[in-house]
C-alpha cells in the first residue's frame, strides 16, 4: 500500500511521506493510527491529493491488523507467504516448461499446495495459534 500511495505522490515529497506512512502503519493501536492519518491529511492534502485519496480509501483495510496481538501484525500485513508460494510454483513450472493440458497444471498445483500445507501444519508454524487464543480468551469472557 505504501508503494501505491507513493506512486501518486510528487517525487519531492516521497521521502517525508514515506517516513510518516511507516509511522502510521506501525502504530501501536487504531486510535494512534487515526491521529497520524489526520496529521498526514492536513500536511499533504493540497500538495499530494491523489496520494491522500489512495491513503483514505485503503486506510481501514490497512490498519485492520492493529486489532490483533503485536506478534501477528507483521506476518498479517505483509505478502511474504504468498510471494514465497508463488516463487515455489514458478520454480516447479520452469522445470516442466510446457504442460500437455490444463489437468496437468491443476495436478502440479494441487500436489504443490498439498506439500505446502503439510509443511505448514507439521513444521515450524507461521502462526502459533495458542498465543492467539490466550490473547482472545479475556476478550471473549468480557463479551459474555
Amino acid at each position: 500500500m505504501t508503494r501505491n500511495i507513493l506512486d501518486a505522490c510528487p517525487k519531492a515529497l516521497q521521502n517525508s511521506l514515506n517516513s510518516q506512512l511507516q509511522a502510521l502503519f506501525t502504530a501501536p493501536d487504531p486510535q494512534t493510527a487515526r491521529q497520524l492519518l489526520h496529521s498526514i491529511l492536513a500536511t499533504y492534502g493540497e500538495k499530494a491529493p491523489q496520494a491522500v485519496e489512495r491513503l483514505e480509501n485503503g486506510f481501514d483495510d490497512a490498519i485492520s491488523v492493529l486489532n490483533y496481538p503485536e506478534p501477528y501484525r507483521k506476518r498479517l500485513r505483509t505478502t511474504n507467504i504468498v510471494e514465497r508460494l508463488n516463487e515455489e510454483i514458478r520454480r516447479r513450472e520452469r522445470v516442466i516448461r510446457i504442460f500437455p493440458n490444463g489437468a496437468s497444471v491443476i495436478r502440479l498445483l494441487g500436489a504443490l499446495l498439498t506439500e505446502q500445507h503439510e509443511a505448514w501444519s507439521t513444521g515450524r508454524k507461521y502462526f502459533d495459534m495458542a498465543a492467539y487464543w490466550d490473547w482472545r480468551r479475556p476478550q471473549a469472557e468480557a463479551a459474555d
